[in-house]
């Protein structure tokens, strides 16, 4: 039977983890056979990951396979489950989260749906829900009163994301054939690559669909995890490099139409570019402030355009306040608005 999708799910050393976030896909697909899981192993050497990889394998031949790899970071494990994926949809569950069951079987039924009715979704989009472990307490994204529910539309059809509310990875699952097509790539050994995931194909997909349905549960507030606010300021040549990568893939006001799409990714843009802003001043490393002038003067030269929209503008400004006590004002700024929305 062919698989209506392919759910990739990398692992590094998630032996701890990986075991709720295959059965909640199972039980969410009731064990469908036109559902498939990659188990993608990126090199794990410090727990049972390979073999609980092959265990699952072996109990589920007709949809879960494992594939076992050296270490080459979150990017080149989702590029390998793409790879291998046979399925019509692609959408990747990391190992330490999961999906809400009762969310999956309404996807899964809409997906089949629409493919028997030849309408050639390029992208389905649902809400997804961060699980914070610090105070035990939800936040729903959701894209209500934003996208049309329940129908194909186009982007000209989308209304404003506010700053709290963009299309993560945890939101997306693209058609298969979408990021083949376009040569779509991760870099290895990088952190924070789901950005470019969640931005880079937006434009080769021209036929959506908005479920308002909270599928994709997350954590957040772990020690060590890849968005704490320690471990984001150590690893900002990362954020630098991520955002570098994502300005030379368009020049946004001459190559994105229709405009509702433009609009929304120069925003989306120009929150990385301050995380990065922030991040820097936050960060102990030595040439961070010089590799964020760095960036902020190849944006000037590549985009001037959007250098001002990035720079001058609400964020820009508060992000970028000069001096040592600017930079002070600019981290408290942060964590205050850390406090209200919760984003790490």
């Amino acid at each position: 039977m062919s698989k209506i999708v392919t759910f990739g799910i990398p692992c590094y050393n998630s032996a701890q983890y990986m075991d709720k976030c295959i059965e909640s896909i199972l039980e969410g697909a009731d064990y469908a056979s036109d559902i498939e899981i990659i188990v993608v192993d990126d090199g794990s050497t410090k727990d049972e990951t390979p073999q609980k990889a092959d265990e699952w394998a072996e109990r589920y031949p007709d949809i879960i396979r494992a594939h076992h790899q050296e270490n080459g970071g979150h990017g080149t494990a989702v590029l390998s489950g793409l790879k291998k994926a046979t399925g019509t949809f692609y959408k990747v569950v990391d190992s330490d989260d999961w999906v809400d069951t009762e969310a999956l079987a309404q996807m899964l039924d809409k997906m089949r749906a629409t493919e028997a009715a030849g309408a050639d979704v390029d992208l389905f989009i649902t809400n997804y829900v961060y699980e914070h472990t610090v105070d035990n307490t939800r936040n729903v994204v959701g894209y209500r009163h934003i996208l049309p529910e329940g129908r194909v539309f186009g982007w000209s059809e989308i209304g404003h994301f506010p700053i709290t509310q963009n299309l993560l990875m945890h939101a997306l699952c693209y058609r298969t054939s979408v990021l083949r097509d376009m040569g779509f790539y991760l870099p290895p050994h990088t952190f924070y690559v789901d950005n470019i995931y969640a931005w880079v194909p937006l434009p080769n997909c021209k036929r959506l669909c908005y479920l308002d349905i909270d599928l994709y549960r997350y954590y957040i507030g772990r020690e060590g995890q890849s968005v704490n606010e320690k471990v984001m300021a150590g690893r900002i040549d990362q954020q630098v490099k991520i955002t570098r990568i994502m300005m030379e893939s368009y020049h946004l006001y001459r190559d994105v139409q229709p405009v509702q799409l433009r609009s929304y990714m120069i925003n989306y843009f120009v929150i990385m570019m301050a995380i990065c802003s922030v991040f820097s001043r936050l960060s102990d490393r030595e040439d961070a402030m010089d590799d964020l002038a760095r960036l902020w003067s190849d944006l000037h030269a590549y985009d001037r355009r959007l250098w001002r929209r990035c720079r001058l503008g609400f964020l820009g400004t508060m992000t970028n306040l000069p001096g040592p006590v600017g930079s002070r004002a600019t981290i408290a700024l942060y964590r205050l608005a850390n406090k209200l929305v919760k984003f790490n």
